[in-house]
């Protein structure tokens, strides 16, 4: 299972990868947002609600080739979403009137021949992350801190997996445990301070956030591994351990620089009343 962030021109579109069936799923709303070139995802979900009624009543069957998954919400929470494979993307597109119908398509297709190339390869998908994050205007430094903390953050979800511990809320609330005891601020919060969204909250962070969210999901990997923790309580109890080292750490760094680790800083640019994240002009 891999959900992971795509861009398409200024729109984040949010996905999810099902390995039993290698099919990528994408957001609708997500690319109904970049078909209306609207910033606003309630007005998305509006539009799209309108249009599967009408499609429905026409006799298409293609809202009945929709399904729903749990994908990370604009507040942080892991909640239900329209998505739709690749095909049927490529036919809801002809639905919606919009100059930007043909390069999503081109989009659509490349995506899926990418994931192609990322299964024989799978360097190829961390090549395509940095550069997506280069266009984002992230530096060399940030960049390769965020795919060690990737790693590490990867580790811990692999032995969570593998110990009673379901992807989706479960990962979630042992996350936002974690995340708490080093921060003193929940993910939900973090994400108010700095003004994000539906955005990852982890690619606007600064380096310092990154190295104290990697440290403390090695100590909480690394304390479970040792008590052989098994299921939530025990997974809590080391997450609160884990989440605690980095917390010490973090204060005596901030002690001796006079400087706070976590900020209200990001990396989304202003365009009138709205702050977006958009790739840089080549």
């Amino acid at each position: 299972m891999d959900n992971t962030l795509a861009i398409f021109e200024d729109y984040q579109i949010r996905r999810h990868y099902d390995g039993k069936s290698d099919t990528w799923y994408f957001s609708i709303v997500d690319i109904v947002r970049a078909l209306t070139q609207q910033n606003d995802y309630l007005t998305a979900r509006k539009y799209w609600n309108k249009l599967s009624e009408r499609l429905k009543k026409e006799g298409s069957q293609l809202v009945t080739n929709c399904h729903q998954l749990k994908l990370e919400a604009e507040d942080g929470k892991m909640r239900f979403t329209d998505v739709a494979d690749v095909e049927t993307l490529l036919r809801l597109v002809q639905s919606v009137p919009s100059p930007k119908a043909e390069p999503i398509k081109l989009w659509l297709a490349k995506v899926g021949h990418e994931r192609i190339q990322e299964i024989a390869d799978p360097e190829q998908s961390l090549q395509r992350a940095r550069k997506n994050w280069k266009e984002l205007g992230r530096s060399g430094q940030w960049i390769q801190q965020r795919m060690m903390g990737q790693e590490t953050r990867n580790k811990l979800t692999d032995y969570w997996g593998t110990h009673g511990i379901s992807a989706g809320q479960e990962f979630a609330i042992l996350t936002n445990l974690i995340h708490r005891e080093w921060a003193e601020v929940s993910v939900k919060e973090h994400k108010k301070l700095k003004g994000l969204k539906n955005h990852n909250l982890r690619d606007h962070m600064n380096e310092a956030e990154l190295i104290f969210t990697a440290l403390a999901e090695m100590s909480t990997r690394h304390v479970a591994e040792k008590m052989e923790a098994v299921g939530m309580p025990e997974n809590k109890t080391a997450g609160i351990i884990g989440g605690g080292i980095a917390k010490k750490a973090r204060v005596e760094l901030e002690e001796k620089t006079g400087k706070k680790v976590v900020t209200g800083k990001n990396y989304l640019e202003k365009r009138g009343n709205k702050s977006i994240e958009r790739p840089k002009k080549k």
